[in-house]
């Protein structure tokens, strides 16, 4: 076999397996897309139909009348949006001035901040859950924002794509008279559009599939996110499959948004250094 071949041969593997894995994972979205349009008499047919008769919209009615989904899903937007643009801000400020300012302790308060990525989210709930109810706002968007507005990972990921920029650039700007914080905006910021794009999608993610934080500090149905309101679909009635996966359906779409328009950013951001020249 010639090497041209083998590598066509390596190629089509190559895709097979790509092919086959990416179906495995989106394999139960497109079921619950399926069953959604699907009656509830064909959703227990015995041997189960993959494929709807017919297009079966009183699932998503049904999901609509018996939850506010679009409720759920402008809390969560409001909420997630909110915390990915805070995590940006207080990461790059952060970033900046442990990459390019200069002041006494400055490694070893960072290795505090990065020593917090080891301490477990549950080991903290209970503490800030007190806090939050010390302040008076359980059940409001301050409590389920607030405590996520930082975090020790946008600061390292922001500060590793900081420092990959050239000295020199910081050492020109102090020549012509640049404050700290034009030239984190001018220039800093626009050459750092990977690694906050990768920080934004990433972050927005982990915010919108929150489940324990928003479980504890909300108690009013108005102020439910996604994926505390989907229970209300599933305490109703326990055999309706149809307007459960409609609803998972509708709540997923958002984030799947969210990943495709910034997947791009997320791996270039991610993958950033890694591969050298």
């Amino acid at each position: 076999m010639s090497d041209k071949s083998k590598k066509v041969l390596y190629k089509v593997i190559l895709y097979a397996i790509n092919i086959f894995v990416a179906f495995i994972i989106i394999a139960p979205i497109l079921y619950a897309l399926l069953v959604s349009f699907m009656t509830p008499d064909q959703i227990f047919e015995y041997p189960p139909k993959l494929i709807p008769r017919k297009l079966y919209f009183e699932n998503y009615k049904e999901a609509l009348e018996t939850a506010p989904i679009f409720r759920f899903i402008l809390n969560s937007l409001i909420v997630s949006t909110v915390i990915t643009a805070g995590q940006i801000v207080t990461g790059a400020l952060a970033a900046y001035a442990f990459s390019f300012m200069k002041f006494k302790g400055k490694n070893v308060i960072f290795m505090i901040i990065l020593s917090t990525m080891m301490i477990p989210g549950q080991a903290i709930l209970i503490s800030n859950y007190l806090t939050v109810s010390s302040l008076n706002i359980l059940d409001t968007y301050r409590a389920l924002i607030l405590p996520y507005l930082a975090s020790a990972f946008g600061i390292f990921l922001l500060r590793q794509a900081f420092l990959s920029l050239p000295k020199e650039l910081h050492e020109a700007a102090i020549l012509d008279g640049c404050s700290n914080f034009k030239f984190l905006n001018k220039i800093v910021i626009p050459l750092s559009k990977p690694a906050l794009g990768s920080l934004g999608v990433y972050q927005f993610l982990q915010a919108w599939n929150q489940y324990t934080w928003p479980l504890l500090v909300t108690n009013k149905d108005n102020m439910r996110t996604v994926q505390i309101g989907m229970g209300m679909l599933q305490n109703v009635d326990a055999q309706a499959f149809g307007p459960i996966m409609a609803g998972i359906v509708m709540i997923l779409i958002p984030s799947i948004l969210a990943f495709v328009l910034g997947q791009n950013q997320l791996i270039e951001g991610l993958t950033a250094g890694s591969v050298k020249s």
